[in-house]
């Protein structure tokens, strides 16, 4: 088992940031962590790297308990952080340098390896420019090759595509689905469902601290394949009715996103009857069924939508 993760616990003060959190990751998965900012996903990846200490619970690396003091887990491990750890006044081939030297790295074999990633990262003509002077995506993907230059055994990617370009974006999915395609593993966090969906061999769903669901992406479509889903759009829609929708006895969860209702209910229940006398004084615009997605997993697991969330 390359990651093994068992009841961690992990507390600030008097808040639980992992709350008897669980989780296995093997060899050449992709593993993707989703759940709304809080949920606990970076606070399981700096314990996982080594960089905080759990209160409770054991995690292992590569068999090995990660204590944060053992180099040899270290030098296995690529990090991709949240922010951009790259160094402005650097040229890229400088910061790729400087990043495999600190893994013990030494020329030729480091020399090669810059020219390598480089072009893996899409930055081959762009290695003797300054970082300061490249855009917030190529700056992303400069970041990516720092963590890789050394050739890791697993690849962590906390919210790598944050507030950049979709072009870059769209690089960097296609860049996690071609690693894993060659064997690598990568342990990918984001808020973004249809990125997990891309890109994950197997997926676990956070909500504050816990892990609510995991399996594949079809697998956790099958825990609401029997559920029916609704989307109603309204001329003006009001929280308030939202609540009443969802105090209803048949219906199962009910969010509000802009002015459309997404009404979950047990399939085969008919709840027409009950829900368009609440929604008519709205101005019902159109309404809809549709196919279960992961977004739905989500929202029938939690009770909310993750965009909502992240706003």
């Amino acid at each position: 088992m390359l990651i093994q993760s068992d009841n961690v616990i992990k507390k600030y003060k008097n808040q639980l940031a992992l709350d008897y959190f669980s989780v296995e990751m093997r060899e050449g998965e992709v593993l993707g962590l989703l759940g709304p900012n809080g949920a606990g996903k970076s606070t399981f990846i700096k314990a996982l790297v080594g960089l905080l200490p759990i209160n409770e619970g054991e995690i292992r690396v590569f068999g090995k308990i990660q204590d944060g003091k053992d180099p040899e887990i270290k030098r296995q491990i690529g990090y991709v952080t949240q922010e951009i750890t790259i160094y402005e006044e650097m040229t890229a081939r400088e910061n790729l340098t400087f990043f495999g030297s600190l893994y013990g790295m030494k020329n030729p074999i480091l020399k090669n390896r810059v020219e390598e990633v480089s072009e893996i990262i899409g930055l081959k003509e762009k290695l003797d420019k300054k970082a300061g002077s490249f855009s917030g995506g190529m700056k992303r993907r400069l970041n990516i090759g720092c963590s890789l230059v050394h050739n890791p055994r697993l690849l962590i990617m906390d919210e790598p595509t944050v507030g950049i370009d979709p072009q870059s974006r769209n690089y960097i999915l296609e860049f996690v689905k071609k690693a894993q395609s060659q064997g690598m593993s990568i342990l990918y966090t984001s808020h973004y469902i249809e990125e997990v969906e891309a890109v994950a061999s197997k997926i676990v769903i956070m909500d504050q601290g816990h892990g609510i669901a995991e399996g594949t992406l079809q697998e956790l479509i099958s825990r609401i394949q029997g559920d029916s889903q609704i989307l109603i759009d309204v001329r003006i829609a009001k929280e308030e009715v939202r609540e009443a929708l969802a105090a209803l006895p048949d219906v199962k969860e009910v969010a509000l996103n802009g002015n459309t209702y997404h009404i979950i209910v047990p399939g085969g229940v008919v709840v027409f009857d009950k829900i368009l006398p609440i929604l008519s004084p709205l101005g019902i615009v159109a309404i809809n069924s549709k196919q279960p997605n992961l977004e739905d997993v989500f929202l029938t697991l939690t009770g909310k939508q993750l965009r909502d969330e992240v706003n």
